[in-house]
Parts: structure tokens; C-alpha cells; sequence
């Protein structure tokens, strides 16, 4: 019997940059599914890109190996690329200036060190059902924060 692993794709969404933001995931395991979403005020894309994976993992309670998709290469070479230079650095980055959203990648960082997350992009808006799902979620979660003005 194969060992399951949760899927997970993520997605960020701003009307203007900064503007109104909305983030989503959506989570598969086996034949469960769940979907999330939320949105923020005069936020970028960036920071609801990095929102939708920290929300999206605050929902295990117990260790999980993850397939994370993602279309922002920001999240994707952040946490398996740059994040071990800012590490080090003390949250600096080559230019010596503090690392764009810290507060976002501090959580993300810590909420990664249980799990075993495999991160993959997948190209947005080309038809991937996954990457589709989360883009509507984001984009609700903005309708819903403009709903609820």
C-alpha cells in the first residue's frame, strides 16, 4: 500500500499592488478535500502568496508529507533557495537590507519544520485544476473582504 501524501495549491491575488488582497488553498488527501480562503486590506501579492501556503499549513495538527504547488516562484525559490542565506545572515539579504516580508517567512519557516514538503511550481492561468481552484479562492477571499465593508 502506497504511502499518502496531502496535495496542497496555493494562490495570492491583489487588486492593485499594494491594494485589496485575497489568498486560497486548497487541500487534498486521499478522497478529503478542503478549501480556504481570506483577504486583507492594502497588502501586495507577495505577502497573500506567502499567507496562502502559512494558512493552508496551520491547518495540521501532526506531521504530513506535502506536495506544495504554488505559481508565485517568490514562494517557491524563497523557502528552498534563499531562506538558508537569510538564515544565516540574520535575515539580511546579499544587499545587507532586511528580507521583504520577514515577518511572513518567520512564520512559514517555523511551520515547515514538522513536515516533509516537497515545493513545485506550476505555471498560473494555464489550466492546471489545482493551481485554477486556488486562484478562485483567492479572488473570493478578495470578494468576501469587499462584501463585508
Amino acid at each position: 500500500m502506497s504511502e499518502k501524501i496531502v496535495t496542497i495549491f496555493t494562490d495570492g491575488a491583489c487588486r492593485g499592488n499594494p491594494g485589496v488582497g485575497g489568498w486560497g488553498a486548497f487541500l487534498s488527501y486521499g478522497d478529503y478535500e478542503k478549501a480556504i480562503c481570506g483577504g486583507e486590506c492594502n497588502t501586495t501579492n507577495n505577502r497573500m502568496e506567502l499567507t496562502a501556503a502559512i494558512k493552508a499549513l496551520e491547518l495540521f495538527k501532526r506531521s504530513c508529507k506535502i506536495n506544495l504547488w504554488t505559481d508565485s516562484t517568490y514562494v517557491k525559490k524563497g523557502i528552498s533557495e534563499w531562506i538558508v542565506a537569510w538564515k544565516k545572515n540574520n535575515w539580511k539579504t546579499s544587499a545587507k537590507k532586511t528580507v521583504v516580508n520577514k515577518d511572513l517567512w518567520l512564520q512559514l519557516d517555523l511551520l515547515t519544520e514538522n513536515h516533509e514538503i516537497s515545493w513545485h511550481w506550476v505555471k498560473g492561468h494555464a489550466g492546471n485544476p489545482g493551481n485554477e481552484m486556488a486562484d478562485q479562492l483567492a479572488n473570493q477571499g478578495i470578494e468576501e473582504l469587499i462584501a463585508s465593508k
